[in-house]
């Protein structure tokens, strides 16, 4: 059986171009790359393999064939190793062959990328494996790299977890100081039922099992439950009684996410897998 999951398509050029387009020239400047263009002649040619140094799980390679694009059209792409593909350590992920300067040029925002964006599928990936055998999905947040919230979304999936919200218009998400600026729980839930469309969904924070009795008068399609303890977590389960969806958020770590699934919640929702994931180490190194 294999683990790549073939459902997860690549992200579409129109997004990626401009997000690689912005790390490009970042790191090109004003001048270019002065120390390649200086060392190289213009037709050297290089042929580079990218391995990872430890064990993981692949994820933007969708970005690396389009940084390369970008730099310059003669680099050949030969992939080995798919997104969403579990890897070993030192084992060929693709073979690169072309022009050196370009190989050269290319090589940290690819690295960027394809380093950053497997961190986090592979931490994902460390996550959904404690959840095995258990009901409940793991879903990221919105605590997302500023311009790069598409990608490291994606890598989520790859990893075997679940996207919350994209942004602020995919559905509604009333929290705490949305609350506190209507009045109530109730008043707000009645104006978001009153301006909601029929393909949009409503999700109510609440970090009280009294707010969320107040809640279920007029049950939202989710409802998100915050820093609640494990106690509380199973008495809101049994309250609820299937009526929407319940996810648990808030101080979600390793060592008690196998806890918060058995409490019989649908979602864990975890800041970390984003925010705080460790870059898997990938290498770029001359083959002959």
């Amino acid at each position: 059986m294999t683990n790549r999951p073939h459902a997860i398509a690549p992200l579409p050029n129109v997004l990626l171009d401009p997000i690689v387009t912005a790390a490009l020239l970042e790191d090109l400047g004003r001048g270019g790359d002065i120390t390649s263009d200086a060392l190289m002649d213009a037709d050297h040619t290089s042929r580079l393999q990218l391995r990872p140094r430890r064990s993981g799980v692949l994820a933007g390679m969708d970005v690396l064939a389009r940084v390369l694009h970008h730099v310059d059209t003669d680099i050949h792409l030969e992939v080995h190793r798919h997104d969403g593909e579990r890897l070993e350590a030192l084992e060929p992920i693709a073979t690169l062959e072309g022009p050196t300067r370009a190989l050269l040029t290319a090589e940290r925002t690819a690295l960027n990328f394809l380093t950053r964006l497997s961190g986090i599928a592979t931490l994902t990936r460390t996550m959904v494996d404690q959840l095995e055998g258990c009901r409940a999905r793991l879903a990221c947040t919105r605590k997302t790299t500023p311009g790069l919230r598409a990608l490291e979304k994606r890598a989520v999936r790859l990893g075997g977890g679940v996207n919350h919200r994209l942004g602020l218009d995919d559905a509604m998400l009333i929290k705490d100081n949305h609350i506190a600026a209507v009045g109530s729980i109730r008043e707000a839930l009645a104006r978001a039922h009153a301006q909601l469309g029929h393909l949009r969904m409503i999700e109510l924070e609440v970090d009280t099992l009294e707010q969320l009795e107040e809640a279920l008068e007029t049950p939202p399609h989710a409802i998100l439950l915050d820093n609640m303890s494990l106690d509380d977590l199973r008495r809101a389960v049994a309250m609820t009684r299937g009526r929407c969806l319940l996810t648990a958020s808030g101080g979600v770590d390793g060592q008690r996410l196998r806890e918060i699934a058995d409490t019989g919640v649908d979602l864990i929702a975890m800041g970390a897998l984003t925010h705080s994931a460790p870059q898997l180490d990938i290498g770029l190194d001359a083959v002959r």
